[in-house]
C-alpha cells in the first residue's frame, strides 16, 4: 500500500512537536492514556442512549503491556475505536482533535458531565519522542471492519484493513534503541511504567491494568524454612481512579487526608491544617490544600518550590504551578482540579488567563482565613504554625511595597513584655492605656537581651507594653506597616518616645548641660551624631537612639548581607545627667578634661554594647577600662 504523506505544514508541526514542544519525554504516556480515556469516555455515553453498546461503566478499561524483548509497548482500550475516515482527520492530520469535536457536538448540558482531556490532537505525536514506529490497530463501534495506521514518524503514513475482534485501539510502540545519554529502555520497566501512572495518571476514571511480574513461594513449599519461588504474572491496577478531593468529605477521615498528604509530599508528619474546598462559578475548580506541621530543610533557600499540583479532569499537568499561591503562602501544599484551564498546546504550562487569576486570588483569602480561625479556635496550634512559618508571613508585609499587609496584619504575632507570651497587634492595642500615643516595640538578638534594655525602663514604670521584636524582618514588618488601628508603632530606641515627662530639671541647669553635652560630642566627634540629655533613661547612666528612618537593627542587618551598603543608623548619645557615672564625668570637666573625654569615651562604648553594636577596638576599651581603675 502506498505510504501518505503529511500536509507539509503538518511535517513541520511533527518535528516540533518530537524535538521542542515537550520538556519531558515521559509525557508520552501520559498522552496516549488520556486520549484512551477518552475514547472510553465517548463509549460510555453513547451506552446511556444505546443499548447496544452491551457495556457498562465498570466493563472499561485502559490495558498496557511491555515487551522487552522486542521493545514494544502496548497501550489498549475498549472505547468507541476509529473507523479510515478517524483515522485520515484526527491522526493523518495533526493538531486536529476528534475529542475537541464530539465535545463541541454534545448539548451543552451534556458538555458538563463528559470530560474530554484531549483538546488539541497533538498528544499522540509525543510518542514519537521515545518510539521510532507507531502502529494503531482500531476498531469503531458500529462498524465491522477494523484498520491499521502505521507511521515512523515525518516522512508519512499507511492505513489498511486488519482483523481485531471488539471495538477499540492499540497504541503500539516500537521503542527507540538506547542511545548515548538515552535511556529509552526504561519505558519498558514495569516499575518505572507503575510510576509514570501513578504520577500523571493516577486519577483517570477507569482502571489502567498491567500484568506485573513477581515472585511467589511454588506451591506445597510455603510452610517450608527456604521455599522456592517462582515467577508469576498478576494483573493489577495501577491507578486510584478517584481523586481524595472528589470525594464527598463525609467519606474521608483524618486519616485519609495525612496519608495522602504524606505520600504526595513526601513529609513523616502529618499535616498541621488540612483545607478541602470546592468553588462553582465563573471558574469551576477543586482544591485540596496543607498547611505542613514543619518547614522543610530548605523552604528558605532559593532551591524551594513552591507551588500546587495541577490537575486537568484528574491528568496531573503541573507539579508546581507557582501563580497559583501568593508568596506570602508560598509554604502551602497541596492539589488544584479543574475542567476549565486553558492549557497550552503541550498541556505541560498553563496560559496566563484570568481563570487562573481568579483561582489563585481566592484560594489566598481561603489560606487566610483559614489561619484567621485557627488562631482564634486553636491558639497553641496556631503558635506551633507561627514558630515554623511567622518569618514567612512578615516578608509578606514587606515585599511589594505593602500591598499585602491589610490581609496578613492580624496574622501577626509579636513576644509581650507585660503578657510575656506572644500576642497579636489586636491585643495591645485593646490593652492600651488611655494616654498612649503609640505602638512600643523594642528590638534585639533574643527576648532576654531586649528585655534589659535601658530605653525601655520609663516605658515600664508607666505600665505601658512594648513588643519584642528579635528577628531580624521584624522592625521592617513594623515599619511596613505604618500604623495599625490608626495608632503608629514607635521604637524604644527613637530618639523621641512622645512622652509628657516632667522637663524642669532639665531648664534648671540647661546652661551646665549644654557643656557638658557639647564637651562629649567635641570628644566624640564623627562618631555620634548628637549628643542629648536622656528623658528615658531611669537607672542606667547611657543609651543610643537612632534618628531618621534607619535603625540599629536595620544597620546590623544590612552589615550582614550587604556590607559594602554603607547603611547606618544617626547616632545619638542620650547621657542620663542625674547617674553617678556621668557626674563623675561631669566633675572632671575643666579640672581634668584628659579623664572627663575617657570617661565620655566609655560610656560611648558601653552604649554600643547595650545596644549590640561592635566596639571599634575591644582592645582599646580594654586599655581604656584599665586606666580609669588606676
Amino acid at each position: 500500500m502506498a505510504k501518505k504523506q503529511f500536509k507539509s505544514e503538518s511535517k513541520r508541526l511533527l518535528d516540533l512537536m518530537i524535538n521542542s514542544i515537550y520538556t519531558h519525554k515521559e509525557i508520552f504516556l501520559r498522552e496516549i492514556i488520556s486520549n484512551a480515556s477518552d475514547a472510553i469516555d465517548k463509549l460510555c455515553f453513547l451506552s446511556l442512549t444505546d443499548d447496544k453498546v452491551g457495556m457498562s461503566r465498570e466493563d472499561f478499561k485502559i490495558n498496557l503491556k511491555a515487551d522487552k524483548d522486542n521493545r514494544i509497548l502496548t497501550i489498549e482500550d475498549n472505547g468507541i475505536g476509529m473507523d479510515r475516515d478517524d483515522l485520515e482527520n484526527n491522526l493523518g492530520t495533526i493538531a486536529s482533535s476528534g475529542s475537541y469535536k464530539f465535545r463541541n457536538q454534545l448539548e451543552e448540558k451534556d458538555k458538563e458531565n463528559v470530560d474530554i482531556i484531549g483538546q488539541f490532537g497533538v498528544g499522540f505525536y509525543s510518542a514519537f519522542m521515545v518510539a521510532d514506529e507507531i502502529n494503531v490497530i482500531t476498531k469503531k463501534y458500529g462498524c465491522d471492519t477494523a484498520y491499521c495506521w502505521k507511521s515512523s514518524g515525518a516522512d508519512g503514513y499507511t492505513i489498511k484493513e486488519c482483523d481485531k475482534d471488539s471495538v477499540g485501539t492499540q497504541v503500539i510502540l516500537h521503542i527507540k534503541p538506547d542511545a548515548e545519554g538515552e535511556n529509552y529502555s526504561e519505558f519498558l520497566d514495569q516499575y518505572r511504567l507503575q510510576g509514570l501512572v501513578k504520577k500523571y495518571s493516577d486519577y483517570i476514571h477507569y482502571p489502567i491494568i498491567m500484568d506485573m511480574e513477581t515472585q511467589k513461594p511454588k506451591e506445597g513449599t510455603e510452610d517450608k524454612e527456604n521455599p522456592e519461588y517462582e515467577t508469576v504474572y498478576e494483573t493489577t491496577t495501577l491507578n486510584s481512579m478517584t481523586p481524595i478531593w472528589q470525594k464527598n468529605k463525609k467519606e474521608v477521615s483524618q486519616e485519609d487526608y495525612n496519608s495522602f498528604y504524606k505520600e504526595k509530599f513526601f513529609d513523616y508528619e502529618d499535616p498541621l491544617c488540612t483545607i478541602s474546598t470546592s468553588v462553582e462559578g465563573v471558574v469551576t475548580y477543586k482544591a485540596l490544600l496543607f498547611i505542613p506541621s514543619k518547614a522543610p530543610y530548605d523552604y528558605y533557600t532559593k532551591e524551594f518550590k513552591k507551588g500546587l499540583k495541577l490537575y486537568s479532569s484528574g491528568v496531573l499537568i503541573m507539579d508546581n504551578c507557582e501563580e497559583l499561591l501568593p508568596e506570602h503562602f508560598r509554604f502551602v501544599r497541596g492539589v488544584v482540579d479543574s475542567q476549565d484551564f486553558s492549557l497550552n498546546i503541550s498541556r505541560e504550562v498553563l496560559q496566563h488567563d484570568r481563570q487562573l487569576k481568579t483561582i489563585a486570588k481566592t484560594l489566598e483569602k481561603k489560606i487566610k482565613n483559614e489561619l484567621a480561625s485557627m488562631l482564634k479556635k486553636d491558639r497553641e496550634k496556631y503558635e506551633t504554625f507561627w514558630g515554623q512559618f511567622g518569618r514567612q508571613i512578615k516578608y509578606g508585609i514587606v515585599s511589594e511595597y505593602g500591598l499585602h499587609k491589610d490581609l496578613l496584619q492580624d496574622l501577626l504575632l509579636f513576644y509581650s513584655s507585660t503578657e510575656k507570651k506572644l500576642v497579636t497587634l489586636s491585643e495591645y492595642v485593646d490593652r492600651m492605656k488611655e494616654e498612649q500615643k503609640y505602638i512600643y516595640f523594642a528590638a534585639g538578638e533574643s527576648v532576654d537581651t531586649i528585655d534589659k534594655l535601658p530605653q525601655t525602663e520609663i516605658l515600664r514604670d508607666k505600665g505601658y507594653e512594648i513588643l519584642y521584636c528579635s528577628e531580624d524582618i521584624d522592625e521592617f514588618t513594623l515599619q511596613g506597616l505604618g500604623k495599625y488601628a490608626d495608632k503608629t508603632f514607635r521604637s524604644v530606641a527613637n530618639d523621641d518616645l512622645g512622652l509628657e515627662d516632667d522637663e524642669k530639671k532639665e531648664d534648671e541647669n540647661k546652661e551646665d548641660n549644654t557643656a557638658v553635652l557639647n564637651f562629649v560630642k567635641e570628644t566624640l566627634g564623627d562618631k555620634v551624631n548628637e549628643v542629648a540629655a536622656s528623658k528615658k533613661l531611669v537607672s542606667h547612666p547611657v543609651c543610643l537612639t537612632a534618628k531618621g528612618g534607619i535603625s540599629f537593627e536595620m544597620e546590623k542587618y544590612f552589615a550582614q548581607v550587604q556590607p559594602d551598603s554603607g547603611m547606618k543608623a544617626q547616632r545619638v548619645l542620650e547621657l542620663n545627667l542625674e547617674h553617678p557615672a556621668v557626674k563623675a564625668m561631669s566633675d572632671s570637666i575643666g579640672s581634668d578634661d584628659e579623664k572627663a573625654k575617657l570617661y565620655a569615651e566609655l560610656l560611648y562604648d558601653q552604649a554600643l554594647i547595650i545596644a549590640g553594636l561592635p566596639i571599634e577596638n575591644p582592645s582599646d576599651y580594654a586599655d581604656l577600662v584599665c586606666k580609669l581603675m588606676k
